[in-house]
């Protein structure tokens, strides 16, 4: 009989992260109960926006605590993906997860950068404000669905591609609802500054993620 060797990976850091995410979340459902309430109908109503979305700055508390799990949710997908498909790579390199990390978060601050650098040049900084405001919140709140997919893929069954084809459907229905919304809310601004909004979108809401896409190649 033909003895394989057995690739394992310690799973015990994976389950500490995951219960921060768990922690993190009740802890800012705690500091700010009726905030977090009406954060949780955001699929349903954008009334959240206006009560919380005009007047406070995109790195309060609120969203700060909530880009962590997002953060850490994001980045660990990522990673799971990467050693399923080459294991040995998770073992080679043992701060994969935490470059990773890093690249997703330092990606984010210099989005937001360059996205509140252009409205500042153009002089239209609530404008971006409020869509950055938006955009931010709704992928915090989509970052329970990478948690829920993690603890699947982590704790029940491994990951496959069956598992990834209908989270990343899933993901797209949601991702889609919170972009209507978004634009709803924007509509006749958006209309009005057609040209400006199409040119936008080329820039830094689709070739950032394609130069990220052939980079990681």
């Amino acid at each position: 009989m033909q003895h394989l060797d057995r690739i394992y990976t310690s799973q015990d850091w994976i389950t500490l992260l995951l219960l921060g995410c768990i922690i993190i979340t009740t802890a800012v459902k705690i500091i700010y109960p009726i905030r977090f309430q009406e954060y949780l109908k955001l699929p349903l109503s954008n009334k959240y926006f206006f009560v919380y979305g005009k007047n406070d700055p995109i790195y309060h508390p609120f969203n700060v605590l909530l880009f962590i799990p997002q953060a850490i949710g994001v980045s660990l997908l990522i990673y799971k993906i990467i050693t399923w498909q080459n294991p040995l790579m998770g073992i080679d390199n043992s701060y994969l997860y935490l470059k990773i990390l890093m690249s997703f978060v330092g990606f984010v601050i210099l989005k937001i950068i360059l996205e509140k650098t252009i409205g500042l040049v153009f002089n239209i900084e609530h404008i971006i404000h409020q869509y950055v405001y938006q955009k931010l919140s709704y992928r915090n709140l989509m970052s329970v669905l990478f948690l829920i997919f993690l603890f699947i893929v982590t704790f029940i069954t491994s990951i496959n591609k069956d598992l990834i084809l209908v989270f990343c459907l899933v993901s797209l229905v949601v991702n889609a609802i919170a972009l209507f919304y978004s634009y709803k809310t924007n509509g006749k601004l958006i209309i009005t500054n057609f040209y400006y909004f199409i040119l936008y979108l080329c820039a830094l809401e689709i070739s950032p993620y394609i130069i990220l896409y052939k980079v990681c190649l």
